[in-house]
């Protein structure tokens, strides 16, 4: 098999601080379109969102998908493309793409469609990052983009959250990446805490942020947030931004992957021959659906935040301490080590989410539907101490 990368893409890569022995590592990232990709499979990030042998009858509450599923209209539009399934059917990725550019006021050539939103993060990193141009991101948060700087010799710097507010300290960020920073990466909501970043804090670091250095906000979580500020109108203004969004999350389309990057052109066109392979055709016609299903986001953001805002008056009642969230996660204090606190509760049959070595004894919950979280409830009396 030839290999992904051009000779226009070695030399750009020679340029920017790479080595020639890193080309293996940044072939294997492109061919694997950002499905398993190596570095997932070290121990850093494969810790408890992937679970082995669980059982029929296990409440899985660890991994933040969504129990409820794609909306009756998408799942119906997913079956009736499944005969077609022998084809590529670009033009649903095209629709998709036109869809999203519609809704969000953006040009269509400012809106590229992914498999999710994982692959465009570690094509932006594979894109702007290097030797001498480090991956800035808040800790505790979602780790793949520091693990895909560090994969391919990247330097991935983690910068405390704010302690009380528990949002992302653009101030530090700024002074820790240095003169030469690749990208600025917010998660806004944040994962794992489900805190939001202020829209004025990331308007201050676009405005004061080094030149060539990219802002990236991981809008993962904002359609289960009342209160977040989409950030897709600074790509519309040309500032130095990719926005990233998924249907993994409130869409409930997590196993179908669809996602997409918004950016200047010239920022995806970056990004572009880090790309590899067509589009799932069951996601696209999903995805493009679900956008179109009126009062679909409302309607789940209640829900989600209704069972959510039950357990939190739950924990209060039981002064547990959590982190307030408006996502569907959030971190919670065991009081203890944490992999064992996680540990006890597998044994009860419920599976929570996974420990950030910054806080050892704070655990992830993802929130799932009524019944998950009633058992959620029962596990947690028994072995919360």
């Amino acid at each position: 098999m030839s290999s992904p990368l051009t000779t226009e893409l070695q030399s750009d890569l020679i340029k920017r601080g790479y080595s020639r022995r890193s080309f293996g590592k940044i072939a294997s990232m492109i061919t694997a379109a950002g499905a398993a990709v190596p570095f997932f499979n070290e121990p850093a990030l494969a810790q408890l969102s992937m679970v082995k042998n669980m059982p029929a009858d296990a409440v899985k509450i660890n991994a933040n998908e969504n129990p409820l599923g794609p909306c009756p209209e998408a799942a119906e539009a997913i079956y009736s493309v499944v005969k077609l399934g022998g084809r590529y059917m670009y033009e649903d990725t095209f629709a998709l793409a036109s869809t999203l550019s519609e809704q969000e006021g953006l040009k269509p050539e400012y809106v590229e469609i992914f498999a999710g939103s994982s692959a465009p993060l570690q094509q932006a990193v594979l894109a702007f990052c290097s030797k001498d141009k480090p991956f800035v991101a808040g800790d505790p948060g979602y780790e793949q983009g520091g693990h895909a700087a560090k994969f391919v010799g990247a330097k991935a710097v983690m910068v405390p959250i704010r302690k009380g507010t528990w949002d992302h300290d653009v101030k530090a960020m700024l002074a820790a990446g240095g003169s030469t920073p690749g990208i600025f990466y917010i998660c806004n909501p944040n994962n794992p805490t489900g805190t939001l970043t202020k829209r004025e804090d990331i308007e201050w670091l676009i405005a004061n942020k080094p030149a060539g250095s990219i802002v990236m906000v991981d809008e993962a979580y904002i359609h289960i947030s009342k209160d977040a500020v989409k950030c897709s109108d600074l790509v519309a203004a040309d500032k130095d931004v990719i926005v990233l969004r998924t249907f993994s999350k409130l869409y409930g389309m997590a196993g179908l992957r669809a996602g997409a990057a918004f950016g200047r052109p010239d920022i995806l066109a970056k990004m572009r021959p880090f790309s590899a392979g067509a589009m799932p055709i069951t996601a696209m016609v999903g995805a493009n659906t679900s956008l179109k299903v009126k009062n679909l986001v409302a309607e789940r953001r209640k829900y989600m935040g209704d069972v959510r805002d039950d357990v939190f008056s739950y924990l209060t009642a039981k002064n547990v301490e959590f982190i307030p969230s408006q996502s569907n996660c959030f971190m919670l204090n065991a009081k203890r080590d944490g992999k064992a606190f996680y540990k006890d509760m597998a044994d009860q049959k419920v599976y929570i989410g996974r420990v950030w070595p910054v806080w050892p004894n704070w655990v992830r919950i993802t929130v799932g539907d009524k019944a998950d979280m009633a058992a959620f409830k029962k596990a947690f009396d028994k072995v919360y101490a």
